[in-house]
């Protein structure tokens, strides 16, 4: 296992539970939810069988399985995977749920070819991936297992916003002159999670270029948290007021697939079609 594998193993391993309320623990953090669950929503065919790759701790397993779809949640954490396997029993989804598989989005060679409806990961597994060639060798095992004609979902860490509350949040992280440059020019993070794990953060351009000469068709790329990515505090102090947050929202979903609010976003996530 490389060093930036063993990195991600260990910190997801010690934040199970946090990662597990990560989507659902402010109206901040929900815009990533609610916003994945908009699109999904318009692309997945009405019957599917999805993988969920990368799928952590469950929360888009079984949000999906409560929908009426059958999954597949894989992910290379096995505490994400035992976490998992209790909340989907408590969901009482077990019917829904048609193998929870350890295993790297950059290795799917248990799943033959054109096996799923519609491929998701979500969340950003792929900005834990490293180096350059084994995002694209993600990708591509991405595809292969999608049928032909069926959607993929594939939202990672963004960069510019991370950058543009640098001053305010991670000032001591700006002190190092090399990581900081890095990180700033690269994208590369050896300080994530409080200097715990490995992550890459992407510019919208280096994002698409991983699906190009691809037998994909993009559908749309989406700004997750979108408008709200520099405030998360104002954005949950907005919330409160109901005609506020109604036309927030209104804006957010007219905007969030703009490039610029897509490159400025926490999160953003590709949608294509597999040709």
């Amino acid at each position: 296992m490389k060093r930036e594998e063993k990195l991600t193993t260990k910190v997801y391993t010690k934040n199970v539970l946090k990662e597990w309320k990560r989507l659902v623990k402010n109206p901040y953090h929900r815009l990533e939810f609610e916003t994945t669950l908009h699109f999904l929503k318009k692309y997945l065919p009405k019957k599917a069988l999805i993988l969920d790759a990368g799928g952590g701790p469950g929360r888009y397993t079984i949000e999906l399985a409560k929908r009426g779809y059958d999954v597949t949640l894989l992910d290379f954490v096995p505490a994400n995977l035992q976490f998992a396997l209790k909340k989907i029993r408590k969901a009482k989804v077990q019917k829904r749920i048609k193998g929870v598989v350890e295993g790297s989005i950059t290795n799917l060679s248990m799943f033959k070819d054109n096996t799923f409806d519609a491929v998701i990961c979500l969340g950003g597994p792929l900005s834990h991936v490293h180096p350059e060639s084994e995002r694209e060798k993600a990708i591509s095992e991405l595809i292969r297992v999608t049928k032909k004609n069926a959607p993929i979902f594939v939202s990672v860490m963004a960069k510019f916003v991370t950058l543009m509350r640098g001053p305010g949040n991670y000032a001591h992280e700006i002190k190092m002159t090399k990581h900081f440059k890095k990180f700033a020019f690269e994208g590369d993070d050896y300080h994530f999670w409080k200097g715990q794990a490995f992550c890459h953060f992407f510019v919208l351009d280096e994002f698409k270029k991983l699906f190009d000469n691809k037998k994909v068709k993009v559908l749309e790329i989406v700004g997750l948290e979108g408008i709200s990515s520099p405030d998360q505090k104002g954005t949950n102090k907005l919330y409160k007021d109901k005609k506020s947050w109604k036309n927030w929202m209104e804006v957010h979903y007219k905007l969030c697939t703009h490039p610029t609010v897509v490159d400025t976003s926490q999160h953003m996530m590709i949608i294509v079609r597999k040709c």
